[in-house]
C-alpha cells in the first residue's frame, strides 16, 4: 500500500540516497588516498630552489642548488622559498580541486570536505 499524498516508497528513495550518499564516499576516499601520491613542484630563482607538495598539500620535499648558498643572501634564498612554497600550495590546491570535480561534476557542495 503506497503512503498518502502521492509520496510513493520513501523507504526506498532513503535506501537508494544513502547507497548513493555511500558510493560518493567510497570515490572521494579512493581520490584522497591517489592525491597522496600525485606531485607537483613549486619553484623559484629559475628552479633553484625547489619545494615538492602532494595532492593533499603537504610538503614532500625541499631542494636548493648549492650555489644558491654560496651567491646569495639570507633574505634573498628565504624570498625564493616562500615563492616556491606559494607556487607549489597553488599548484597542489588546482590539482586537489580538479581531482573533486571530476567526481562532483564542477558541483560546489559544501562541506565536501567532512566526507572523506
Amino acid at each position: 500500500m503506497k503512503p498518502p499524498g502521492g509520496m510513493g516508497d520513501w523507504s526506498g528513495l532513503m535506501k537508494q540516497a544513502q547507497k548513493q550518499l555511500g558510493d560518493f564516499q567510497k570515490k572521494m576516499k579512493e581520490m584522497d588516498e591517489k592525491l597522496k601520491d600525485r606531485i607537483v613542484e613549486g619553484s623559484a630563482g629559475g628552479g633553484m630552489v625547489k619545494v615538492l607538495f602532494n595532492g593533499k598539500q603537504e610538503v614532500v620535499d625541499v631542494k636548493i642548488d648549492p650555489s644558491v648558498l654560496e651567491e646569495e643572501d639570507q633574505e634573498f634564498l628565504e624570498e625564493m622559498i616562500m615563492a616556491a612554497i606559494r607556487q607549489g600550495l597553488e599548484k597542489s590546491n588546482d590539482l586537489a580541486e580538479e581531482e573533486k570535480s571530476k567526481i562532483t561534476g564542477g558541483m560546489n557542495i559544501p562541506g565536501l570536505e567532512n566526507l572523506m
